[in-house]
């Protein structure tokens, strides 16, 4: 358990504070505010808990305020005799989301464009040559979608591969920034991202300082680009914090 029934979440906001008006809301309003209270460059509050399925080699549930996921491991297995022989190990991922888990109910299935990046956001972290013709299975499930979807799910697939002693280099930790006319939003929620003109998602090994996957969307001047950077490089950092405490303390809950 990474918290006691009960405990608050742990936030993971930026150092960075900057108030301002994002002209796409009420253009009037001099003091907008985003739709949950929070400053454009706070995070929503973070709670993880490993060993969340008892079925699977590791697992882990994440909660960032609306947004809910959990993350099983399976492996490393034997891979299928179809495939060819390969020096280092193999990672399949795939995320879908819950019937019940979008606004739009019945909307559920696997999400393929999800699956890619959640391989490629973990592949360069994960020591494949210390599991050679095998296979680690990774399955993401969206139990409620919030906003920020896709960086919750890495980083609770990271703490779950964790969780299964996957051997990697560093966890990984992800963040997204939403730009809402001229401003940034980080850790948008859903109804920030109906409205954004373009989004940045940046994944990281905060030990390491390196970083396994950057993608955006949308016209970003470059400017924008490095603040937004700075900006999820700097909450990468402290939710990678939050992270290592939610496994040193599951560690020290199996020892008593």
């Amino acid at each position: 358990m990474a918290a006691k029934p009960g405990s608050a979440p742990t936030t993971y906001s930026p150092n960075l504070v900057q108030k301002t008006r994002p002209p796409i809301f009420k253009d009037n309003d001099l003091d907008w505010v985003r739709p949950d209270g929070r400053g454009f460059h706070q995070c929503r509050p973070a709670f993880f808990r490993t060993g969340a399925v008892n079925s699977a080699s590791g697992s882990a549930y994440a909660e960032l305020g609306n947004t809910k996921v959990i993350v099983s491991v399976f492996g490393p297995r034997e891979s299928k005799k179809a495939m060819m022989y390969s020096d280092t190990g193999r990672l399949n991922c795939n995320v879908s989301y819950t019937t019940f888990g979008t606004p739009v109910r019945g909307q559920g299935s696997d999400h393929k464009e999800f699956s890619s990046m959640l391989h490629k956001a973990l592949e360069g972290a994960i020591m494949l040559e210390t599991f050679p013709k095998t296979t680690v299975d990774v399955f993401a499930l969206v139990l409620e979608s919030g906003g920020s979807d896709l960086p919750v799910v890495i980083s609770c697939a990271s703490l779950a591969l964790a969780d299964a002693g996957i051997m990697m280099y560093d966890l990984v930790a992800a963040v997204s920034v939403a730009c809402l006319g001229k401003n940034l939003v980080i850790d948008p929620i859903l109804e920030e991202e109906s409205y954004q003109d373009g989004s940045l998602m940046l994944t990281c090994m905060p030990s390491r300082y390196e970083v396994t996957q950057l993608t955006f969307t949308g016209e970003w001047p470059t400017p924008d680009i490095n603040e937004a950077m700075q900006l999820c490089l700097d909450a990468c950092n402290k939710l990678g914090k939050v992270m290592r405490a939610c496994l040193k303390e599951a560690a020290s809950a199996s020892q008593e």
